[in-house]
């Protein structure tokens, strides 16, 4: 690994633990909400708040981390699929599986306009946070052989 790979790893990973520290506040307020039938605004608020950070925390992951890695490791790019199956092999998540729904739910989230729909992706981000959440933790601790 060249100096600038090492740089762009470096700025790459607090990125990531920024995002991460930002989802992990959203997702424990809105947890302590839990499930109910309607919402205050300001409720609606921080459920908001919280798709977006996951969103954007599952981007920095799978588009940036994971890409950078496969750089890093001289990896054919290949697609988003190929991404998330190869981080499933280096151990960055558990499930590749897992990590595809994650990534249908990002998806959904910048596309979905039904309110009916909202929540069940309210409920969906809840269930699937604590992964994106072990995942940073899983990126950090590979990436320390590259860091030293």
């Amino acid at each position: 690994m060249n100096r600038e790979e090492k740089e762009l790893l470096e700025n790459e990973l607090k990125h990531l633990e920024q995002s991460g520290r930002m989802l992990k506040h959203s997702y424990d307020k809105c947890y302590a909400l839990a499930m109910k039938e309607e919402y205050s605004f300001d409720e609606l608020d921080s459920f908001e708040a919280l798709t977006s950070r996951f969103a954007r925390t599952s981007d920095v992951l799978i588009q940036k981390i994971f890409r950078l890695l496969d750089i890093i490791e001289l990896e054919s790019e290949g697609s988003t699929i190929d991404r998330i199956n190869r981080a499933e092999g280096r151990g960055l998540i558990e499930d590749a599986e897992i990590l595809k729904d994650i990534r249908r739910l990002r998806n959904d989230i910048a596309h979905e306009y039904k309110h009916s729909a909202v929540e069940q992706i309210f409920r969906n981000v809840l269930e699937f946070t604590p992964t994106i959440l072990e995942s940073i933790s899983r990126v950090h601790k590979y990436c320390e052989k590259y860091l030293g």
